[in-house]
Parts: C-alpha cells; structure tokens; sequence
C-alpha cells in the first residue's frame, strides 16, 4: 500500500529548463534545507527531458545535451542521498510539451523507467489520439500502463494526471496511487479564469481541462468527492504554488493546510534554489505534514459553505467549514475563510461531528476536547534563514536543527510520533470546548485556520465504512 507521498517538481517554476545539475542541485537542497527531514522524500523531473525514440528500436533516449551521463546515474544520486526518483510521461503520441509520449509504447517504456531506477512515474493525458470520452476508455488506457510498471517488478507509484477526465475519481483509485481531479493549478487564491470554466465547480459533470484553476476552484471541486481518497489512492488537486509570488503568506498557509487535510498528495512546485525562509517555515510545519500524513487517511469534508459574504476584486467571496476524522480519535478542524474581510467563524461540535451522526446525534457532541492550533509552532522565520545560509554546512546545519527542536520524520515516523504525543505534531493547545460548546475565533481575510481536537477522557469508537487496512 503506497503511503501518501511529499515531493518536489520542477513544472510550475522552470518549466522546460531541466538538467542533470538542476536534479541534483534540488536534491541537495532538499536535504540541506531539512525538507527531506519533514517528508519530502521524492524527487520529480517532469517533461522536456526527451529525446526522442531511437530508430532502430523505438527505446525512449534521454536528452543528451541536458542528462549527459543518463537517468540511471542521476536515479543513483539522489537514491544517495536518500531520496526517490521520479519521472514524467504521457498517455499519449506525445507529451504536453511535445516530445515524445508512451501511448502504444507503454511495455517498453515501462522496463526503461525501471531500468533507470524510476520510483515515481507521472502520467499526463495530452495528444491521447481521441482514446477518451468515457470511464471505460480512459481507464483501458491508463491500465495499459499500469499492468507495464507492475510487470517490472520494480515498486514505482503511479499518478494519473488526466484532469479529472472521465469521472476518474470513480475509477482512478483501481489502478493508480494518485490522480487529478481539475485543469492545472495557478498561483492564484480566488481570481477565476476562461481556462478554468467550470460555473459550478464542485460539480462532478463538469470537465474543464484546462489551466488557471485557483486554489478556491479546485478545494470546490473536489468537495463533492473528496471521500472517494483513501490509503494508497488519492485525489490529487495538483502541485503546490507555495514560494512562487502570487499569494499572500495567509493565502499560501491556507492552500497548504488544505492541501494535507484533504490528503492530496504535497508536491513543491517552487523553485527551491530562490526559496526565501517564510516559504521554508510554510513548507516545514510538521503539526500540518502530520494531518496529511495521518495513518487513517481520511480527507476532511465539506460541512458548511456560506457566500453571502464580501466579495473580492474578482467578484469572488465565500467561507467554508472542513472536519475530519484523524488517527487515534482526533479530528482535525479547518475553517477557510476565502470573503474580502476578516470574519469571526464559528463551528458548534454538532457541525464538526456532523458525519458522525446529523442533528447533534453524535456522541462526541456530549463530550470535551482539548483544541490545538496547528500553526502555532510556525518555525521563526530568523531560524528558517540561518538553515538556508548554513546550505552545504552540515555542522551548523544539525546545529540549528537541534536547537530549533524540530521533528524528523526520517528517524520518527508521523505514526509513531503521533502515537507517542509528539507535542511538536500536536500543535498548541489554547483552549478547550465543553460538551455541546462551539469553536470560535477570528479569522483574517483570505487564510485558514486549523486546529487539532482531542479528547482528553475516554476515546469514543468512530462511524466507519470501510475496512480496516491499518
């Protein structure tokens, strides 16, 4: 069963620019940086690093200009550092960049990623030649593939990036780890775009495969199935824009604490050379990594959704109440507010237990919990600084590490530190709510809030429908 994974790509930051140098330059600074330490495990080159198929055997070359000593020597460094290599295709005659695609070659080009030591494969959807329009047909397709990689014996994940063609979230979790549930993601919190055309968003039957889809379109649209995620297949609501200059510090928390709760997988799509320290203490909140990585692996849902608030400069404007079942009876609580104002948001335990049991029917209702803010331990941005100014220093690296105290999931597992009590995963606890009480606080225009639940007396068996794989 694939874990959820954290990983960095370089598409929404340098597009076509790739090279070996850039592979291992990322992969330094992941480790450097202590990202690697928090979870980001999986490095991802994604498209222009072909060329082309060799004539005498159709075998997929690697650019040779770009990857001068080939993929297997670059999979072979960055497993040295302890890392996991992915790479990038598409289900198609070509990629979206428009070098050469996997369609119809999906054997072969299987046995070379595997060949090169590929843990990861990203699967796009361009130049498909029609093979879609139904569930039946796009899924034939994509299982082409997947029935390649597992022939190789070789454990790769396999993520699905057909946009949410086909009502993949219906089908996508029988035969891939992960898959796209929109159009590609923008750096943008509310602004709506022609590209991303969807009225409705959160609406299943609508398809807008395109580009410029907002943070607020795509948390609307997996609403409607975002429990279809589960351990080992996930909605994936596309790469994070965090570090990348179009939103605000309380819009790019917002975005990355929706991305974990929703357990979509984290990729970086910033370019790590140019991160500045506040991107840094984004990226590396463990208190958040912690809910994404959360043994249940159950994405939060979609309680409350008010838009008669004031609206944006794009004519956009509402707030939202997320809850979700965690590990070991917790329950994580997101309250997004997307309105142009700050707002004093409430949630009443009836409505955070809601799935548990509608009308204030749950029993958790009738019990305390304990409530922790997620961001609260936000590392200082003084600290991020000096860990990017120490770089290739290890000494003073280990050194800021050990006196920020911060968590490392390469020695402990999320797991097993959320099971031991953690206080660096759990957050800070800053008030409690008595039975029947309500959650308020005040929440800044364009951010989120996040918060931890536990109950301090005796854990309350949780409604499920699902087996128990765990």
């Amino acid at each position: 069963m694939a874990a959820l994974t954290l990983r960095e790509n370089n598409w929404n930051s340098l597009g076509c620019d790739v090279s070996d140098s850039l592979l291992l330059d990322t992969s330094a600074k992941l480790v450097n940086s202590g990202l690697r330490d928090v979870g980001y495990t999986y490095v991802v080159l994604d498209d222009c690093w072909s060329a082309g198929r060799r004539d005498s055997d159709q075998w997929l070359l690697a650019d040779p200009k770009k990857f001068p000593r080939g993929m297997k020597a670059i999979a072979d460094d960055i497993h040295a550092r302890g890392l996991l290599f992915g790479m990038y295709s598409s289900a198609g005659e070509m990629t979206c960049a428009r070098f050469a695609g996997s369609l119809d070659f999906e054997t072969q080009d299987a046995q070379a990623f595997s060949s090169w030591g590929v843990d990861y494969l990203k699967y796009d959807n361009c130049y498909h030649m029609g093979r879609f329009g139904t569930p039946q047909i796009s899924y034939n397709r994509y299982n082409v593939m997947w029935k390649a990689l597992n022939a190789t014996g070789r454990p790769i994940l396999y993520s699905l990036s057909n946009w949410g063609e086909d009502y993949v979230h219906t089908w996508g979790m029988s035969l891939a780890n992960s898959w796209r549930i929109s159009g590609d993601i923008y750096d943008s919190f509310t602004r709506p775009d022609a590209l991303c055309s969807c009225d409705d968003a959160k609406d299943p039957h609508c398809i807008a495969p395109g580009t410029h889809c907002s943070v607020l379109n795509i948390i609307n649209r997996v609403s409607a199935f975002a429990d279809r995620a589960q351990p080992g297949g996930w909605n994936d609501l596309d790469m994070l824009e965090v570090g990348n200059g179009g939103m605000t510090d309380d819009e790019y928390k917002a975005h990355f604490s929706m991305w974990a709760s929703l357990k979509s997988p984290l990729l970086m799509g910033h370019d790590l050379s140019t991160m500045s320290a506040k991107t840094l203490t984004i990226l590396n909140n463990p208190a958040i990594i912690a809910i994404s990585q959360d043994a249940l692996g159950r994405a939060a849902n979609l309680v409350r959704r008010d838009t008669n608030v004031k609206k944006d400069k794009y004519g956009m404007g509402e707030t939202h109440l997320w809850t979700g079942q965690l590990a070991g009876g917790d329950q994580v609580v997101i309250l997004f507010n997307a309105a142009d104002e700050d707002i004093q948001m409430s949630a009443s335990l009836e409505e955070i237990f809601y799935y548990e049991g509608p009308e204030g029917s749950a029993p958790q209702v009738q019990q305390t919990w304990n409530v922790y803010d997620l961001w609260a331990g936000r590392m200082d941005v003084g600290t991020a600084q000096k860990i990017l100014d120490a770089d290739g220093d290890l000494q003073s690296r280990e050194q800021l590490w050990q006196e920020a105290n911060w968590y490392n999931s390469s020695a402990i597992s999320y797991r097993e530190g959320l099971k031991a009590g953690d206080p660096r995963l759990l957050g800070k606890k800053i008030f409690s709510i008595e039975a029947g009480g309500t959650l308020s606080v005040l929440v800044k225009r364009h951010s989120a809030e996040v918060f931890r639940l536990r109950n301090p007396g005796e854990k309350t068996a949780r409604y499920s429908m699902a087996k128990d794989e765990l």
